[in-house]
Formats: C-alpha cells, structure tokens, sequence
C-alpha cells in the first residue's frame, strides 16, 4: 500500500533560485502558508552538505509536522531522519526504475516515502510497477526550470496518467496559480512547484495562492 501525501502541494528546492536569505527562512515561510511537504532538492551538494542544509529544513518543518523528503541522496535522508526520498530518472541510467526503488526500500522503512520523477507515461507506469508512492509528471507547461525534457505534456497526457495510475500523480513544470485549478480538473492528485515559491519575496503568499487555486 502506498503512503498518501500529506496534501496536493509538494514545494521543491532550489536555494540558488531563492529570493529570502536562506532556504531554511524560505521553507520556514512556506510552512506557515500551508505547505505541507517539501523535497530538498540540491543537486550540486556533495553527501555532508546536503546533510547539514536538510537538517535545518527538517528543524523548520516540525512545528508544522509537515514532511521533507530529500531528492535523489537516501543516505542524506536517513541522516537527518526525513520522511523519505524522491528518485530522479537520472538514477536509474544503467538500472531499472524498480532497481533504483528496490535498493532505496531496502535502506528506508515501509513507512517512509519514496517518489519517482516521470516525463512520459511509460516512464510513470514503471515507476508505479517498481513500487513507488507518487510520481511526479512533468513537464506539464512550458517551463524554463525543466529543460531537456521535450515539449510539454500538457493536460490531456496528465489525465490519460492519471487515469491509469493507482497512486498519486503530482504535476510539475510551469505550474501557477492559474493553471493549478486545470491540473486538479484533469485527475492530477496535487502539484510540485519550485520555482514560483522559490523565487517569491514572499513564499508564504505564494504558497496561499497555491492553496486557494487547488481548493477552487
């Protein structure tokens, strides 16, 4: 059985995009919008970086008791004690999807999460086969932050996905207040964002707006 999101709002990081000081003000700041779930995402840090970035963040989430999950790094995630991991496509080049999945179960509990990026649909039913919890699809709008993934899927390639998996498909790429309402419509089970909330003055609004959208 797969663990459910915690709501339909999964912020991704990027603290060299942030507009505040820090990541940890930035996340702080999008848990009191709301957010409750949020994936580290630093690709350029090395395993002991990471670790002590993702500390701080997971330190900023308990008041709310919302989750952190970290991209890619399961050693970083067992560290700092997140709630699971999300697993690029780029992991499994030389592996299958269900390997990458199989060999991150092996190292987290059940209860932890583990998400899987997908830019196709063929890409999203392995990784529903391999056992993950949720995957992310994208890119579903033109969007500057996810290049080398081809056009954008649109809305139609995110309901005939939706339709067909049995856990939570979350649109990412491009994804705004207002177009969060047609992801939702099309059978999407939330949306991940990075960009919008990352380089927002003020990520608690932006994180408001979101939940507005969806709720509407």
């Amino acid at each position: 059985m797969s663990l459910a999101p915690p709501g339909p709002l999964l912020v991704i990081t990027d603290r060299k995009s942030a507009a505040l000081s820090d990541l940890e003000q930035t996340a702080t700041a999008a848990f009191r919008g709301g957010c409750r779930w949020i994936m580290v995402r630093e690709k350029d840090l090395d395993t002991l970086a990471l670790i002590s970035l993702a500390a701080r963040v997971v330190a900023a989430a308990q008041p709310t008791c919302a989750r952190v999950l970290i991209n890619g790094d399961v050693d970083a995630a067992l560290a700092v004690d997140a709630h699971g991991v999300h697993l690029p496509q780029s992991l499994s080049v030389g592996h299958s999807v269900a390997d990458s999945v199989a060999a991150a179960r092996d190292k987290l509990t059940a209860i932890r999460m583990i998400g899987v990026s997908a830019h196709s649909p063929a890409e999203a039913r392995a990784a529903e086969e391999a056992g993950a919890d949720y995957i992310t699809l994208s890119p579903i709008f033109e969007t500057a932050s996810k290049p080398g993934y081809g056009p954008a899927l649109g809305t139609d390639a995110l309901r005939a996905v939706a339709a067909a998996a049995a856990i939570p498909v979350l649109a990412l790429g491009g994804v705004s207040p207002a177009n969060a309402g047609a992801c939702m419509a099309a059978g999407a089970a939330g949306i991940a964002v990075m960009g919008s909330v990352m380089g927002a003055q003020s990520p608690e609004a932006e994180v408001r707006d979101l939940l507005t959208a969806l709720a509407g």
